[in-house]
């Protein structure tokens, strides 16, 4: 007898290791349409057993929906944009892509690099914004995809060419998505590059965590001191400017809507908030770069990452003629912001400001966290 009870309890021990580790994320693909020229574009679901859930196509490489738990435990997508592949490809205020070679605007498409003029497109005015006409928001991303007991992953390649909208050097780039059972979704990006060249690569989701038309009453804290004022085009000025006494103060929680109607000619020339903050802690890895919430859902994100800089978008150019997605009506003024950790905007033209230059030696890397709670 007592021999059957030790066989017994060998026999679900053995049973109890070779189960599988319960997972609490997943991931799962499905298709999402073909653009024009015929390319098929998949779309991959990251899910976590906290109630998050994170959709990614792979043209952009674009977040199309993330759903997270408001405060009484409903679901809710905070980011803007639509359900169909031909409103991406007919017009897109960059709704939820990466965005390359560069992000943000370079003065007059130009810079110059080891005594070589280099000419991008001009697509911003004069200047030349978010990688150009065909940027990284608009190519077909190859997807990887791996799951672990407490992460999804979602990695995508692209390799851009040589003078690919007027930059040097062949890049190869990965960004990888990955959703946490923290109801975290970090971007990790990597590059490498044959011949010298400049990147600042970001992510362009417009968020809204609440139910109003306009992001107005969200509270924004943002960890700098200083911010970069720009001319009549957008462009910084080369000057750095302390935050102290100025609408561009969000070093405590404030909500937006309470200066941005200021009549600092720094608003008047955004239309509102379009400008990069300088952030503290520089050279010290990843830490927090804001936190912004919706005190009615109670929804809360905090944007963790290693980059110099965030550009705070509040939505100035959304004028009403974006589809919503699920919805018979638009995307109207101010409906969503941007916080987009990057390196500063003009980067190639100012040799003060942190350097954007990658070299064939050097792997370009960066990484930035959202995380929700409530």
């Amino acid at each position: 007898m007592k021999k059957s009870i030790i066989l017994l309890l060998i026999l679900l021990g053995a049973s109890t290791c070779n189960k599988a580790p319960k997972q609490n994320v997943s991931i799962e693909k499905d298709h999402f349409g073909k653009t024009k020229a015929g390319k098929t574009i998949d779309r991959y679901t990251l899910s976590n057993q906290s109630g998050m859930q994170v959709q990614i196509i792979t043209y952009g490489g674009i977040v199309s929906s993330l759903n997270v738990p408001d405060i009484n435990g409903k679901s809710k997508d905070v980011v803007l944009g639509y359900d169909n592949l031909l409103d991406y490809e007919n017009g897109s205020p960059y709704f939820g892509s990466l965005i390359g070679r560069y992000g943000n605007r370079i003065a007059n498409g130009k810079f110059s690099l080891n005594r070589q003029e280099y000419t991008l497109i001009q697509n911003n005015g004069k200047n030349h914004l978010h990688g150009g006409i065909k940027g990284f928001d608009k190519v077909v991303w190859t997807a990887e995809t791996e799951t672990l007991k407490d992460k999804a992953k979602l990695k995508l390649s692209y390799l851009s060419q040589h003078m690919e909208e007027g930059y040097p050097g062949n890049l190869n780039v990965e960004v990888i998505y990955t959703l946490t059972d923290d109801n975290s979704l970090e971007v990790d990006y990597r590059a490498t590059t044959d011949q010298p060249t400049v990147v600042n690569l970001t992510q362009h989701s417009y968020f809204n965590l609440g139910d109003e038309k306009d992001i107005l009453n969200h509270q924004l804290l943002l960890n700098a001191d200083a911010f970069l004022p720009v001319d009549e085009t957008l462009i910084p000025t080369g000057k750095i400017k302390a935050v102290e006494g100025t609408p561009f103060d969000f070093r405590t929680f404030k909500t937006i809507g309470k200066d941005i109607e200021n009549d600092d000619p720094q608003l008047i020339r955004g239309k509102g908030y379009d400008h990069c903050w300088v952030l503290n802690e520089q050279n010290t890895g990843l830490r927090t770069a804001a936190i912004l919430k919706h005190p009615a859902t109670g929804i809360q994100m905090e944007v963790l990452t290693n980059e110099p800089g965030i550009q705070f978008y509040s939505g100035n150019f959304l004028d009403g003629t974006n589809p919503k997605k699920n919805s018979d009506s638009f995307y109207d003024f101010r409906s969503g912001l941007c916080l987009e950790t990057q390196h500063y905007p003009n980067s190639p033209n100012e040799p003060a400001f942190p350097s954007v230059v990658v070299n064939p030696d050097k792997e370009y890397t960066s990484k930035t966290t959202f995380k929700f709670s409530n």
